[in-house]
Parts: structure tokens; C-alpha cells; sequence
């Protein structure tokens, strides 16, 4: 800890002797937080007239001081009251408290920071409450958290790297009021791994229903802010996904999730065939190569096709999306056959989010799913595990796609 200055511990002492509890010492901060904010204002205004208070530099200068204004601030200390200079031509703009300026940053970064954790607008305002004796309406959090609107247009459509090896896609279901109605919003997130390893939300979209049309102008946006190549997309089957990233990407790979292929197939199996029927398909999905899943399939269908066609069906429909991991190592395998990096973020997502049960807005989805990305991916600092082995195997199978 470095040394404290001399002016420090002056303050320190001062304080000490004029203080013996915590709600003293509250209480002067506040004071002393008023009258340093004052002080700053009267040297903006010195500033801004070219002298200083009672000066007779300003005798005939066409404008001076025209006293002061009152005005009620809401600091982390609670609420205070400073005095504003004015001047008679009405022309002075102070910075260190602007006009109409009623709250301190900190507290208004405090609002934003207990919002993106998840807390409600009605446990902040009584957390300004108790903690700081600042009476803060709902109407009031809500216009702070409103600010953040603008950085959601920008991070959405901020530029984008031009490869990325692996994507993954996945909806989470928000509840949100729509004509007096509460209807049920999915939200589709797009996470991508860069050529770093490490994992990066390139977007978040929400609708009413799945559709090709939805998908493709998904497909385009990422284009437009600089996507020209991604290698495969690992996702849920999404309806009309696949014919919009064959449009936009046409030679990405396609990976289905295999845990939510078989979370479909056992759907509707009786408890007593769970047992052995998911032994008989892992033998399926878990298959060294593609030749010997096939030749399990085959066994599998030999076996349960008649009691459970609609498993062997689903498994044959979408076979050639299902396949694509097979040709890939371990290594590469372990990542892309389950969307379990996004569901993992949308679980996270969850934990900030689930005291929001319902929200009045799209637009109030947006804010509080962004400002609880930010906390999220401040802990995605590292590649993900065994990168290294992956980006040198997907350079031997994507020869000419990665960026010089």
C-alpha cells in the first residue's frame, strides 16, 4: 500500500477527531463532498469569465456573476444540496455537475452495475434506500438503465473478425408484455470461438418464431459487419438455419447437437427400455468412425425400428449433420458435438436474469441481457482447453480458409 501523502493524513485526523461513528463520518463526507464540488464550480466559473470573484478585471468585461442556483445531488453518500454560480449572460456550462445533472456517475454506475447482476429495478430502489438514503422511483432506475441503449446499437453492430472456426447457436425464452399480454420471446444468441480460442457473443437476436427468413438476416448482418468465412456451426435444429447459412456460408460445415439428439429421441421411451436403448445408441454417436456409427445405426434400427420408428427415423433424416464430427480427432470432437458453450452462457445468463420474471419491453430484454454479457465474458480471458491441437487440426482440414 503506498504511503499516505501529508495533506492525507491531515484529512485523516481531522476527520478522526471529528468523527466517532459511522454515520458521522457519512454524514461529513457528505459535507465535504458538497463543498469540494462548489469550490470546482466557482473555478469553472472563474474560468469561464476570464477573472476571478470580486476581480476588477471584470469591470466592464459584459458579464459577470448573477449569484447562485440550489440543487439537490444524489451521491453515494445520499442526497446533498450544493449552490451553482450563474452569470448574467446565462452562458456558463459546468462540467463537474452539468445542467439538469441530479445524480453523481457513481451512482448511476452503481445502478447499472447491481442491474446487470440480476437485481430487480425494485430491489435497487430499495438498495439505494437502505443503504445509501437515497430515494431513487422506478421511473428514475429505469431512464439510468436506459442510457445503455446506444451501447447495445453499437456493440450489435460493431465490426466483426473476418474468420471464425467454430460457431454456436441457441435460443433462451424470455417472458415479455405485448398487448396486454404476456407472450413467450426467444432470444438467439450467436457465440462464436475466435482464432485466439477464446469465446465472443457475435450478436443477439430476438422473434416470435424460428423462420429461414429470420435466419438469413441474421446470416446477412454478420456478413455486413465483416464475417466472410466461419468453418463449422454446431446448433439445435433450428428451423430453416440450415438453408440460410448454406445461402450466406456455403461451404460452413453444419454440426447438430447430439445431446439434444438424443434428449429428442428418448423423448417418448418407456422407463424400462431407457436403459438399454441409450446403451444400444451410444454405441451410435460414440462410433470410432463414421462407416462403424452407420453399421451401429443399422443394429440400432434391427432392434428398436419397430417399437420406436420415430427414433431410427430421426436419426436417418438428419444423419449428414449429425455425421460431421466423425471425421474430426478427439480433440476437435470433444468441442463441436454438443452446443454446451452456448447453453453454458445461457445458464450464466440465466443466473443474472431470474429475477426478472417478466419484462415490459424487447427493448428491456436487450439492456439487461447486454449489460449481463459484459459481466459474463469478463471471465472468458483464456482459449478454450487444448486450443492449440484444435486450431492445428482444423488448418490441416480448412487448407486455405484461415487468414494470412
Amino acid at each position: 500500500m503506498p504511503e499516505k501523502s501529508s495533506e492525507e493524513k491531515a484529512l485523516v485526523a481531522a476527520l478522526g477527531k471529528e468523527c466517532r461513528t459511522p454515520a458521522e463520518l457519512s454524514a461529513k463526507l457528505k459535507e465535504l463532498f458538497a463543498g469540494t464540488l462548489e469550490t470546482m464550480l466557482e473555478a469553472e466559473m472563474d474560468e469561464h469569465l476570464g477573472y476571478e470573484k470580486h476581480s476588477v478585471q471584470g469591470n466592464g468585461s459584459g458579464n459577470s456573476r448573477n449569484g447562485h442556483g440550489h440543487k439537490m445531488m444524489k451521491t453515494e453518500w445520499g442526497e446533498a444540496e450544493i449552490t451553482v454560480p450563474r452569470d448574467r449572460n446565462s452562458t456558463f456550462e459546468p462540467q463537474a455537475v452539468e445542467k439538469r445533472q441530479t445524480r453523481t456517475d457513481d451512482i448511476e454506475n452503481r445502478v447499472l452495475a447491481m442491474y446487470a447482476k440480476g437485481m430487480s429495478t425494485r430491489d435497487i430502489e430499495n438498495h439505494l434506500r437502505d443503504i445509501y438514503g437515497i430515494e431513487a422511483s422506478s421511473n428514475l432506475i429505469s431512464r439510468i438503465t436506459d442510457k445503455v441503449m446506444p451501447l447495445v446499437t453499437e456493440w450489435q453492430n460493431r465490426p466483426l473478425d473476418a474468420v471464425y472456426p467454430i460457431v454456436f447457436l441457441d435460443g433462451i425464452v424470455f417472458k415479455v408484455r405485448k398487448d396486454a399480454r404476456v407472450v413467450n420471446k426467444c432470444l438467439y444468441s450467436v457465440l462464436g470461438i475466435n482464432m485466439e480460442g477464446r469465446k465472443e457473443i457475435l450478436g443477439m437476436w430476438i422473434s416470435d418464431n424460428e423462420s429461414a427468413s429470420f435466419w438469413a438476416s441474421i446470416c446477412n448482418e454478420l456478413k455486413n459487419r465483416g464475417v466472410c468465412d466461419i468453418l463449422i456451426a454446431c446448433r439445435d435444429n433450428l428451423s430453416g438455419f440450415s438453408q440460410a447459412i448454406e445461402t450466406a456460408f456455403p461451404h460452413t460445415e453444419q454440426q447438430l447437437c447430439i445431446i439434444h439428439q438424443i434428449r429428442n429421441s428418448t423423448k417418448y421411451v418407456s422407463y424400462k427400455d431407457l436403459k438399454a436403448l441409450m446403451a444400444d445408441l451410444k454405441l451410435v454417436y460414440g462410433a470410432v468412425s463414421e462407416e462403424a456409427a452407420l453399421a451401429a445405426l443399422c443394429e440400432f434400427g434391427e432392434v428398436w425400428g419397430k417399437k420406436y420408428p420415430q427414433i431410427l427415423k430421426s436419426w436417418e433424416t438428419n444423419w449428414a449433420e449429425l455425421c460431421t464430427y466423425f471425421k474430426y480427432p478427439q480433440e476437435v470432437r470433444t468441442v463441436i458435438y454438443t452446443t454446451n458453450a452456448v447453453e453454458g452462457f445461457h445458464r450464466m445468463l440465466r443466473k443474472y436474469t431470474k429475477t426478472k420474471t417478466i419484462y415490459p419491453t424487447d427493448d428491456a430484454v436487450r439492456k439487461s441481457v447486454y449489460l449481463s454479457i459484459q459481466e459474463i465474458s469478463r471471465k472468458w480471458t483464456m482459449p478454450i482447453r487444448d486450443w492449440g491441437a484444435i486450431i492445428g487440426q482444423l488448418s490441416l482440414f480448412f487448407e486455405g480458409r484461415f487468414p494470412a
